[in-house]
């Protein structure tokens, strides 16, 4: 396995592999299944979203399934290293977890029941794997893109933290940081929308089957949604 030592082990800066300054690859323009561009910049009264849940491909799958979702896109974030390949993500060296873009329509889908599904889609609580999956690569994160983001992962971890502990679960190891202080950079193109164009590809997502409470995610006027 390469550089396998390497898996269950965070980098620091330090340790991380160096990168590059630009990508050395081309992502697609379009989504294969919703026909819109993957890359920004996107349409006015769009926002972005950005969770990491596992292996991507299938946690791609979830929410372009969504509706009001417009695009997404899948990549890596979390990390140190600039522009990474996928080889170098799976090295375990850059401090990357594989991560989901999500552009979606607030005026047809609240950021709350984005949080709802990430958190119900997969398992929280098992650190550095998901399933069968096993490295750094496959932890939960949620990458935010605003303070109101920010609050609002955070507040939503708390009250699923109290149902999961309520049927027996481990407490939540999912990170919950500012995009901006981590980017995210688009993977390479045959890993986008992997699950469409591999009907059967492998897919390890999977939640507790707990259900994460409905509102509990306050609204910017302080009322659930």
């Amino acid at each position: 396995m390469l550089f396998g030592s390497h898996k269950n082990h965070l980098p620091t800066p330090d340790e991380a592999l160096p990168g590059r300054p630009e990508r050395e690859f081309t992502v697609p323009e379009r989504h294969t299944v919703l026909g819109n561009p993957l890359l920004g910049p996107y349409p006015e009264g769009l926002e972005v979203a950005d969770f990491a849940m596992g292996c991507f491909w299938g946690a791609e799958r979830i929410f372009w399934r969504t509706d009001g979702v417009w695009t997404t896109l899948v990549g890596y974030q979390g990390g140190h290293t600039p522009n990474p390949s996928y080889e170098e993500v799976c090295s375990g060296r850059t401090g990357h977890t594989e991560a989901v873009r999500v552009v979606f329509d607030p005026a047809k889908i609240s950021y709350g029941s984005l949080l709802k599904l990430f958190w119900e889609s997969h398992d929280p609580t098992q650190g550095f794997r998901q399933g069968n999956d096993t490295g750094t690569q496959y932890r939960s994160a949620i990458h935010t893109s605003s303070p109101a983001q920010q609050s609002a992962a955070e507040s939503s971890r708390d009250a699923y933290q109290k149902v999961l502990t309520s049927a027996g679960h481990a407490a939540i190891t999912t990170e919950i940081l500012p995009a901006t202080d981590r980017p995210f950079y688009p993977a390479e193109g045959y890993h986008q929308q992997y699950l469409d164009r591999n009907i059967n590809g492998y897919c390890g997502i999977g939640g507790t089957g707990v259900a994460c409470p409905v509102g509990v995610v306050p609204a910017p006027d302080g009322t659930a949604k």
